[in-house]
């Protein structure tokens, strides 16, 4: 019990620094006291707990308005937590709810300022354990999301899409492995019973222990979402080819073009950024020029044969795998970075050579960070759209759109286990510019 505790009571205190702060939840568990001294198991309960309320926390709170004959004062406190983490646990994680009910209370009695809502919450969490489950099915999964997140996506996809992208983000989502090579990634799926992607990402439908499994040691392979895998895919990095990667870090990209055999530079502001992906490159064996740099103006015109830009973004199209972004992000921050999105493509257009070809993404459902910011840059740069072609884009044809550039949703391939959202497109600069 007191182990149970322990994690749950992490998940708790984690929760309530990433509401307050706007801080990523792997970063507010590993700076949660003794965390890092937990077992394992227990530091993975801890996580999945908090991550299964931010990813159900419209109908956890739903669920919790039913029962509540008033709300508590602070909406991300600890005893509003307590409760929510508790609702996760018994709707939607099949943990025993005496075991929940038990803890919760427990855990408010254990602090001075919530002792006082402990009847409380045996009492709500009693109810929810016999009720909840049926309240929980009149609440549509989109309530999951907030409020300007379900505005903005309606108006972008309509509403029967944003449901279907909601229900995407309700499971934890699969582990992706893109390998140096096809023969590699064939011979580890056969291995080990995954599945191959038509796109040629290997798919494990659990995560667990990733330095466990083949490869790793060896370095023949990185995690990397599927979706993620596409822009580098589309670009077609030739050896021997002089080939940017503008926004570098972590690295998932980079190795991908290096591993075709092209004179990879790999670009990124910072410092601490460029250090992890420095340590990735080490572990598979592949080779990059490393640049710290400010990409919004940095290079010589026309140096690089193909140019791959990740700009930075809000990262609305990852909130399978990072349920926190949902909560740490809003309108603001879509407003704030637009002008560096702009400043990094019009310079990367910039340094491109007559000729060459450009790939460009942002893992965003944003319009404002996909289809319009191309639009409103455009005609800025001396580059237009290569249109994908449907054979570059096995069983993800749907995603193509008219003019030619691409837009995953994480509704896609629901029967494979989804995709992280993303906007691609790529362009090409005329031989004659």
């Amino acid at each position: 019990m007191t182990q149970g505790l322990n994690a749950r009571r992490a998940a708790i205190t984690a929760l309530g620094f990433t509401l307050k702060s706007r801080t990523a939840l792997d970063t507010a568990l590993a700076q949660t006291p003794d965390f890092e001294k937990m077992e394992a198991r227990d530091r993975a309960f801890a996580r999945l707990i908090s991550a299964t309320t931010l990813r159900r926390r419209g109908q956890i709170r739903g669920v919790l308005r039913k029962f509540m004959q008033r709300a508590l004062p602070d909406p991300d406190g600890e005893a509003q937590l307590i409760l929510e983490t508790a609702v996760a646990q018994i709707l939607f994680l099949d943990t025993k709810p005496h075991a929940a009910v038990s803890a919760a209370v427990t855990l408010a009695r254990g602090n001075r300022a919530n002792e006082r809502y402990a009847g409380m919450i045996n009492a709500v969490l009693r109810k929810v354990s016999t009720q909840g489950q049926a309240v929980a099915e009149t609440i549509p999964v989109s309530q999951n999301l907030p409020r300007w997140l379900r505005e903005s996506w309606t108006a972008a996809y309509g509403e029967e899409r944003v449901e279907a992208i909601a229900r995407a983000f309700d499971a934890a989502p699969p582990l992706d492995l893109t390998f140096k090579t096809a023969a590699q990634a064939e011979a580890f799926a056969k291995d080990t019973d995954s599945a191959l992607l038509p796109t040629g990402t290997v798919r494990r439908m659990t995560i667990g222990d990733i330095t466990k499994l083949p490869g790793f040691d060896t370095g023949d392979w990185w995690a990397q979402d599927a979706g993620a895998a596409i822009p580098a895919m589309l670009l077609d990095a030739k050896p021997g080819e002089a080939v940017l990667d503008l926004c570098a870090a972590p690295g998932g990209k980079t190795m991908q073009l290096a591993a075709t055999g092209a004179r990879v530079t790999a670009l990124e502001a910072s410092p601490k950024r460029m250090k992890r992906l420095e340590d990735n490159l080490a572990r598979v064996g592949l080779t990059a020029e490393m640049v710290t740099a400010d990409g919004q103006d940095w290079g010589e015109a026309a140096s690089f044969d193909a140019i791959l830009l990740d700009a930075p973004c809000s990262a609305t199209g990852t909130l399978r795998r990072r349920p926190d972004a949902a909560w740490m992000k809003s309108r603001e921050d879509v407003v704030s970075l637009a002008p560096i999105q702009d400043r990094l493509l019009v310079n990367a257009a910039r340094l491109l050579k007559p000729g060459g070809r450009m790939l460009i993404c942002t893992c965003s459902l944003q319009p404002e960070e996909g289809e319009l910011w191309l639009k409103r840059n455009l005609s800025r740069m001396a580059v237009g759209i290569d249109p994908v072609r449907a054979d570059e884009m096995p069983e993800l044809e749907a995603a193509i759109l008219e003019d030619g550039t691409v837009r995953l949703t994480p509704d896609m391939w629901s029967d494979k286990g989804g995709i992280d959202g993303f906007f691609i497109a790529r362009l090409r600069k005329p031989a004659s510019a």
